[in-house]
């Protein structure tokens, strides 16, 4: 591509960075969690949510579990306000959750930040200022000591209105743009707020370090953040956070390498929603931690009804491919994936295990409130055998022979393939039918008797059967070594068709004395292709007898 050569590295990596965190396999446990769906992710919206939206979805994040909630900037706007107020006045707001308000460092945004919280139970108020060098030359035009001057002067006026605001306040720092500021700078601003807030074990400091602007691999990320871990001043009671974005694709990465590094707090949105490529996916981060036995503390059992909220607020849709919640993350078209998963869950319920390791499915998407028959196994021209007869075993109790189940893969991916679209579970029931059930021409046995010869070793069933071919009715007689074979005897002694039933297999579709049994036929032709059938009654010899007369029908009609 062409003007490589105008792009630099824009961010300051620690030098011989000690890297203790790469050491560590796993989270060990959630971190705090903040949602900013209701600050970063609406300013993110063509259409910010009206005020019934946000405190219908502030509802719903209460009910998610998150007990931090970033709900916008008072003092940007009246609708900001005013949901503010609402939420307070109104005692919307659980005693064990804490509202956060952003603010910057400028005394009239302040002193309106904290009228807007005036009587709140819990509240984090979030101060912030920028402190890259881009943004220190290009657009403050100040120096160091003059930035760190106006996030003293804001820190200061935070503690002056806490004193004089009826409420319980906390305070956070933002350092924005922490990665695109040297370190060192960015330990000294960062501690210089800590010196005016004095920390204690009740009354902790957020240290935030948001990736305003991402501009490296994670691994430098993590080193940056375990720098700050090591050198902040009271770090046991400093709360170190995270505040991804997207830019380069590494938020869940940045995020979870922060953790390892030391930081203790994540800000971030459902499905990340945000600025530009967007924040942080809390729900990816969290079921990530869920997919390796580590509880995340929020609640998304019901992956449907939290997508549809979300697209209703916000008009924002949730990718298909979107990791965890997306409508395919967990669907199969490949027939290999299919007959995989299928397997894996035979395996499961076979050996009774009680850890999940189904291949393809990082997850059981039941627990995130998926249903397999919807959402796993989807057939299309791409489908195989194992993914058709899990659907009709799933859905339709059938329990097909492996090579019919061979032979009826081939019809319904022949179909699909034809139509050009994906096939949902009654279209393949109903495609099972039209092929190979209780087929009646040009052959219907209409009639079978049986007879038990106690004489003889060998062929112990006789049967006297009517049959209709082509409009004539006649009557024949056959010997087998059981109900079925003497049948197919009779059916050859008076028809002249050559063929061997090769496979027969039967089971219970239902429980109940009056229950269906379903039963399988395939018969080999003389040139030694096989022909297949299915009869459906609810006596078993009946039925066995429907899927003779299919497979030989099937035959007629195909030689």
């Amino acid at each position: 591509m062409k003007n490589v050569e105008k792009y630099t590295r824009q961010f300051f990596p620690i030098e011989n960075a000690p890297m203790k965190w790469a050491s560590k396999t796993y989270i060990e446990k959630a971190p705090i969690w903040c949602s900013v769906d209701l600050r970063d992710g609406n300013q993110a919206l063509i259409v910010p949510m009206s005020l019934d939206e946000k405190l219908e979805f502030f509802k719903f994040l209460v009910q998610l579990g998150f007990k931090e909630i970033e709900i916008g900037f008072p003092a940007a706007s009246e609708t900001e306000y005013e949901f503010c107020r609402t939420l307070i006045e109104n005692h919307l707001i659980p005693d064990d959750v804490t509202i956060q308000v952003l603010t910057q460092s400028r005394e009239h945004i302040i002193a309106k930040t904290f009228e807007a919280l005036k009587g709140c139970k819990n509240a984090i108020v979030h101060l912030y200022n920028s402190t890259s060098v881009a943004q220190r030359e290009q657009v403050f035009k100040k120096d160091k000591k003059e930035i760190i001057e106006i996030a003293r002067f804001g820190a200061n006026l935070c503690n002056e209105y806490r004193a004089k605001t009826e409420g319980n306040f906390h305070f956070e720092y933002s350092p924005e743009s922490f990665t695109g500021t040297e370190p060192d700078f960015a330990l000294e601003i960062c501690n210089a707020v800590i010196d005016i807030w004095k920390p204690t074990p009740n009354d902790k400091v957020i240290i935030n370090l948001p990736v305003t602007v991402s501009h490296s691999m994670p691994h430098v990320y993590a080193n940056q953040v375990e720098y700050m871990c090591d050198n902040l001043n009271c770090r046991e009671n400093v709360i170190v956070s995270l505040h991804p974005h997207n830019d380069r694709g590494c938020a869940i990465a940045d995020s979870e390498m922060g953790l390892l590094a030391g930081a203790d707090r994540v800000e971030g949105t459902l499905f990340g929603n945000g600025e530009r490529t967007g924040n942080v996916d809390i729900i990816t981060l969290a079921l990530n931690m869920y997919s390796q036995g580590v509880d995340p503390k929020l609640d998304f059992s019901n992956m449907p009804k939290i997508v549809e909220l979300y697209e209703k607020v916000t008009r924002m849709h949730v990718y298909e491919r979107q990791p965890y919640s997306g409508q395919l993350v967990f669907a199969a078209f490949s027939g290999s994936h299919q007959d995989a998963i299928a397997k894996g869950m035979k395996w499961l319920e076979d050996k009774k295990c009680s850890h999940w390791t189904v291949p393809y499915l990082p997850i059981n998407p039941t627990d995130i409130g998926r249903k397999y028959e919807a959402d796993v196994i989807r057939i299309n021209s791409q489908s195989g055998k194992g993914g058709i007869g899990y659907i009709m075993e799933q859905n339709f109790g059938f329990d097909l022979p492996p090579k019919m189940r061979e032979n009826f893969g081939y019809v319904v991916k022949s179909v699909s393939d034809h139509n050009h679209k994906e096939l949902m579970a009654d279209e393949i029931y109903n495609i099972f039918v039209d092929k190979y059930m209780n087929k009646v021409s040009p052959l219907d046995i209409k009639e079978a008797h049986f007879v038990q010869l106690n004489d003889s070793a060998e062929n112990t069933i006789s049967s006297t059967v009517t049959i209709l071919l082509d409009g004539m009715t006649k009557v024949a007689d056959g010997i087998g070594n059981g109900r079925l074979d003497a049948v197919s005897n009779a059916v050859k002694s008076i028809t002249g068709y050559q063929y061997t039933i090769t496979t027969y297999k039967e089971h219970a579709l239902q429980v109940g004395s009056k229950s269906k049994a379903v039963s399988y036929v395939g018969v080999t032709s003389a040139n030694g292709k096989t022909y297949w059938g299915s009869g459906i009654d609810t006596d078993i010899i009946v039925s066995s007898i429907h899927a003779l007369t299919s497979a030989i029908n099937s035959m007629i009609n195909n030689s």
